[in-house]
C-alpha cells in the first residue's frame, strides 16, 4: 500500500511529533498498540523513541514511561540535553525513567523473567496515568534468557501485558547484517507487532547516511520506500516531499534577469516563483548570471539568499565586482545574504535541513544555489538527486524564485545536460558553453527551454566587461554565428559602410542645395520679367502711345541687365564653393 491510500480513523494513531515520519504513516504509530523499532548501532533508535515520548507529553499531554534495558537512564538524560528537551521539567509530571539495565558482570541464576520489571512499570503507569511507554534495548534482555524458546515466552508475556493496558508502546531492538530481519534469536518479533519500523545507517561514497523504512503497519496504508533520516539539533527528522499533490503558487508577474538583452530574449524576464537552471562547464559565467539576478532583485528592495558551495562569500563579492556587480552594498543593506559552506562537510539531508531553516528565517524572494551539482559530493548521486528535487519543491511551494547552477561533466563543450537530472522540472533552462574559433575562446548562451513564454532560439555571445554583462548582436557568415574577433571585424565593416553612406549622403545633400538655389534664382528672374511684361501691357492699355511702351521696354532692359549681373555673381560663388570642396577633398 502507498501513502495516498492511508485512511486513518480518528484517534487510531498517535502522532510521534517527528517531522516527516507522521506523513509516511498517515498520522503516527498505532495508538494503543505495539510498534517495533529495529536498527543497528547509531541508527537513532533511542532518540526516535524518546522523542516520541517527549512530543506526546508536550503536544498531546500523554504521560510516558521510558524503560532502559541497555543504557543507564542518567546517560540517556545527558544525551537528550543536546536536543534542547527539558526532561527535568517533564519528569516532574509527564515522564518517568525506569532503569532495567543488567550489567554483564552480574551472574544470572535460576529462572529469569519480566514479572518484576512489569510490576514496577504497572505501578508507575497507574500513578502518572501513562498513555505511552518505551522498552529500549529489548535485545539485551533476550540475550540473558536461555534460548529462543525463553525469549519467545517473555516477549509474549510483554505483549500480553501491553495489550491489557491499552498503552501505545515502542519496543527497540538491535539488528545487523544485510538481512536484519533474519536474526534467529528474535526473528519472530516483527510478526507479533502491529507496526515495524527499520532504521539503517551506512556509508555512501564516504558520507554517513541514515534511512527509515516502514516494513509493516496493520490496518493502515503507509509509504513503503526508504526515506532519509537525519539527527538534527532538535532531534530526529525524516525527509519527505510533504504533500503528495503539487499545488505550488503560480504568478503572471515577470521579474528582470539583470541583463536587458536577456530579458528581450525571454520576452520580459523570468516568471516570479519559477525555477531557473543554468548549466555549463567551469568558467562559462554561471555564477555571473546568478549575480546579475541577485543585484537586480536587491535593487528592487527584495531579499536574496545566495547559497554558495565551496567558495567564500568575500571572494564571490570581489570576483563579481570585476563585471560591474556591486554586491557588497546589498550585503551591508541586509538585502543579500551570501552563505558559503563546504559541500562535503555534511550529508545531503543535513544540507537540506539547514537550507530550509535559513530560508524560513531569512524569507527571501529569490534563492540562488551555486552550484546545485555540489550536492553529489555529499552522499552520492542518488541522494543528491532526491535532495535537489525536494529542495526545489520546498522553495516553489513558498513562491520563491530559485536559480540553480549545475556543473557540466561532459567533455563535449556543446553538450546540454544536467548532472542531477533536475532539468525536467526546471521552468527555464540556460546552457552556457565555449565557442572556440580562430584561436579564441568565447562564451555563448542559449535558451534550451522556457515554459509558458515565447523565447529566442538564437545562440548569443555573452560579453563580460568592467561595465557589466551583455549579449552581443547576432552576426552570421555562411550559417555560422560569429563571435569574438570575427564578430568585431563584422561590426567594424558595418561601421565603415555606415560612415561611407553618411559621407555620400552629405555630398548629395550639398549638390541638391546648390541646384535648389540656382533654380530659385532663375525662377525669381523669370517672375520679374513676367511682371515687366504685365506692366508694359497695362500702360499700353491706359496710354496707347508708343512712347510709354518704349519707356517700359527700356526699364525692362535695364532690369534684365541687372539680373544678368546678379546671376553671374551667383555662378561665381558656386564655382568658388566647388573649388573649395575640391581642395578639401584633396
Amino acid at each position: 500500500m502507498t501513502q495516498d491510500s492511508t485512511l486513518a480513523l480518528p484517534g487510531s494513531k498517535a502522532p510521534t511529533g517527528i517531522d516527516g515520519f507522521d506523513e509516511l504513516t498517515g498520522g503516527g504509530i498505532p495508538r494503543g498498540r505495539i510498534t517495533v523499532l529495529l536498527g543497528g548501532p547509531g541508527t537513532g533508535k533511542t532518540v526516535f523513541s524518546l522523542q516520541t515520548l517527549v512530543r506526546g507529553a508536550l503536544q498531546g499531554h500523554e504521560p510516558g514511561i521510558f524503560v532502559a534495558f541497555e543504557e543507564d537512564s542518567r546517560r540517556i538524560r545527558e544525551n537528550a540535553d543536546s536536543f534542547g528537551w527539558d526532561l527535568p521539567a517533564l519528569e516532574r509530571q509527564h515522564l518517568f525513567f525506569l532503569d532495567a539495565y543488567v550489567s554483564p558482570m552480574h551472574a544470572v541464576t535460576g529462572d529469569f523473567d519480566l514479572n518484576g520489571v512489569l510490576a514496577q512499570v504497572a505501578a508507575k503507569a497507574e500513578e502518572i496515568r501513562a498513555r505511552r511507554i518505551v522498552f529500549d534495548g529489548v535485545d539485551v534482555l533476550l540475550a540473558l534468557l536461555d534460548g529462543p524458546a525463553a525469549a519467545r515466552r517473555e516477549l509474549h508475556r510483554l505483549f500480553e501485558w501491553l495489550a491489557a493496558r491499552d498503552l501505545t508502546a515502542l519496543i527497540t531492538a538491535k539488528v545487523e547484517g544485510p538481512d536484519p530481519l533474519s536474526a534467529p534469536q528474535y526473528g519472530f518479533l516483527p510478526f507479533m507487532a502491529d507496526c515495524v519500523v527499520l532504521l539503517q545507517h551506512g556509508l555512501r561514497e564516504r558520507v554517513s547516511v541514515r534511512g527509515v523504512r516502514v516494513l509493516k503497519y496493520r490496518g493502515s496504508g503507509f509509504a513503503e520506500n526508504e526515506f532519509p533520516l537525519t539527527l538534527t539539533p532538535g532531534g530526529v527528522e525524516v525527509a519527505t516531499y510533504g504533500k503528495a499533490d503539487l499545488d505550488h503558487p503560480v504568478f503572471q508577474e515577470r521579474i528582470p534577469t539583470g541583463i536587458p538583452r536577456l530579458d528581450t530574449m525571454l520576452g520580459g524576464g523570468y516568471y516570479r516563483g519559477s525555477s531557473i537552471l543554468a548549466t555549463g562547464a567551469p568558467g562559462v559565467a554561471k555564477t555571473t548570471l546568478a549575480g546579475c539576478l541577485a543585484q537586480e532583485s536587491c535593487a528592487r528592495g527584495e531579499r536574496v539568499l545566495f547559497l554558495s558551495f565551496d567558495e567564500p562569500a568575500a571572494q564571490i563579492v570581489r570576483n563579481l565586482s570585476s563585471v560591474g556587480l556591486t554586491l557588497d552594498r546589498w550585503v551591508q543593506a541586509g538585502l543579500l545574504d551570501i552563505w558559503s559552506l563546504r559541500s562535503e562537510a555534511r550529508g545531503v539531508e543535513e544540507h537540506l535541513i539547514e537550507i530550509k531553516r535559513r530560508v524560513t528565517a531569512f524569507e527571501p524572494a529569490v534563492l540562488i544555489v551555486d552550484p546545485l551539482s555540489a550536492l553529489a559530493k555529499s552522499g552520492g548521486e542518488v541522494a543528491a538527486v532526491d535532495g535537489s528535487l525536494r529542495l526545489l519543491d520546498f522553495v516553489k511551494s513558498r513562491g520563491i524564485t530559485v536559480l540553480c547552477t549545475s556543473l557540466q561533466e561532459s567533455a563535449d563543450p556543446l553538450a546540454e545536460q544536467s548532472a542531477l537530472r533536475v532539468s525536467t522540472i526546471a521552468d527555464t533552462w540556460f546552457h552556457l558553453s565555449y565557442h572556440i574559433r580562430g584561436g579564441e575562446r568565447n562564451r555563448a548562451l542559449t535558451i534550451v527551454k522556457s515554459r509558458g513564454m515565447a523565447h529566442s532560439n538564437q545562440v548569443r555571445e555573452m560579453v563580460l566587461s568592467s561595465t557589466g554583462v551583455t549579449l552581443a548582436d547576432v552576426y552570421d557568415a555562411g550559417g555560422e554565428v560569429l563571435m569574438g574577433t570575427a564578430r568585431w571585424e563584422k561590426e567594424e565593416e558595418a561601421r565603415r559602410e555606415a560612415r561611407a553612406a553618411e559621407r555620400a549622403a552629405a555630398r548629395r545633400t550639398l549638390e541638391l542645395q546648390r541646384a535648389e538655389a540656382d533654380l530659385r534664382t532663375r525662377m525669381a528672374a523669370l517672375q520679374h520679367e513676367l511682371d515687366t511684361f504685365a506692366a508694359e501691357r497695362k500702360l499700353l492699355e491706359m496710354d496707347g502711345t508708343a512712347d510709354a511702351a518704349q519707356r517700359v521696354r527700356d526699364a525692362g532692359r535695364i532690369a534684365a541687365l541687372r539680373r544678368a549681373d546678379a546671376v553671374g555673381d551667383v555662378g561665381d560663388v558656386g564655382d568658388a564653393g566647388d573649388a573649395d570642396a575640391a581642395g578639401d577633398a584633396a
